[in-house]
């Protein structure tokens, strides 16, 4: 019998949203409720000609426009099949057997698959209030520590921290553990981000980003990372060569380019967000603080929480359940238009009032 090598075979398969009845609307993923760039289909319509050719494995014209935006130095730019392809691949090139990735406890899961994939230990620091906490995971720190990972905004939370502690957190730990802070949701996080940007200078921090949220392009898989050049460097020996079609490279630059239209997404985003948020803390739901484009709705227990669901369900709207997360309690529900919005608080009213 052909068996898997002993860490893979104890793998659990990372968990999807189920989907299900193909005729619903999937408020499951984050992915955005508004249509792409008009300049970005654009660009993806030219890209498609050629499609006969291999794409640009070295992503030029997308580094530099992510450069010229973010003002950074294109050659620490990498750019991968999601954000995901980078996180996996950063973290097995700088942690395995014997080792800690340190994280949080309501962080994003495909990281502690990422550690299973190199075989090192995933350690979580607690979240009080759904909030990371810079002193608990520096608690947390341990000799075996390799690396530091936190999402800002989180995921499946959406609170964010200062920026200011992020830096604090840097400069707390030492300077032979790599820190990778994940904003894939930055772009609804109105800090300036230069602070954290800044922090790749020291050779010891990665930051990541992604175009599947803001900026609408989660079917065409790209993400971006600002590296040191010694962490790029092994980073990319263990990344996918043509990993992004030209198709997507193409979206991606022309999406970022056009800000204005990134904005409006953002701002459109945050109204809805906002009127669903207090629509449903009026009926008596804890819903966290978000900078995201989706919410974590907290009910009174998990036997609630499935009903909420399943009512959900019935109604044609699917929610993501969060027990995988430890949170049998919750349902992260992402924003989608105005009116899918007033409808997921209709039924969830209807739930709380019965």
């Amino acid at each position: 019998m052909i068996r898997a090598v002993p860490s893979v075979a104890a793998m659990a398969s990372y968990p999807l949203a189920d989907l299900g009845n193909s005729n619903a609307i999937s408020l499951a993923q984050n992915e955005s409720a508004f249509l792409v760039s008009p300049k970005a289909l654009v660009a993806g319509q030219a890209g498609l000609e050629h499609g006969t050719q291999y794409p640009d494995p070295d992503w030029h014209a997308l580094r530099a426009a992510i450069a010229f935006v973010h003002d950074l130095p294109s050659d620490q730019i990498l750019c991968g099949a999601g954000s995901m392809e980078l996180i996996g691949c950063v973290i097995r090139a700088f942690a395995g057997t014997g080792d800690e990735v340190l994280g949080t406890e309501f962080g994003y899961l495909f990281v502690s698959t990422a550690c299973q994939q190199a075989n090192a230990s995933y350690v979580r620091a607690d979240e009080p209030n759904f909030k990371v906490s810079v002193d608990l995971l520096l608690d947390k720190v341990t000799e075996k520590t390799r690396i530091v990972f936190i999402c800002n905004p989180g995921n499946p939370t959406g609170t964010r921290i200062p920026n200011e502690d992020i830096v604090r957190l840097r400069k707390s730990l030492s300077a032979n553990i790599l820190l990778i802070v994940d904003q894939a949701y930055g772009e609804f996080d109105d800090q300036d981000q230069s602070a954290v940007f800044d922090l790749v200078a020291r050779g010891d921090t990665v930051v990541m980003r992604t175009f599947s949220k803001a900026y609408g392009l989660a079917g065409a898989r790209v993400g971006w990372g600002y590296f040191p050049p010694a962490i790029a460097e092994h980073t990319r020996k263990l990344m996918n060569p043509n990993n992004i079609s030209t198709t997507s490279q193409d979206m991606a630059a022309a999406a970022i380019l056009d800000h204005a239209h990134m904005k409006d997404v953002v701002h459109q985003t945050a109204k809805i967000r906002a009127d669903f948020t207090a629509r449903v803390r009026a009926a008596g739901l804890n819903v966290p603080e978000s900078h995201t484009n989706f919410v974590l709705i907290s009910f009174r227990d998990a036997e609630v929480a499935n009903r909420a669901n399943a009512a959900l369900l019935e109604a044609g709207y699917i929610l993501r359940s969060m027990g995988g997360y430890g949170l049998p309690v919750c349902l992260r529900a992402t924003i989608g238009t105005a009116e899918v919005m007033d409808a997921v608080a209709n039924v969830l009213e209807a739930i709380i009032y019965e």
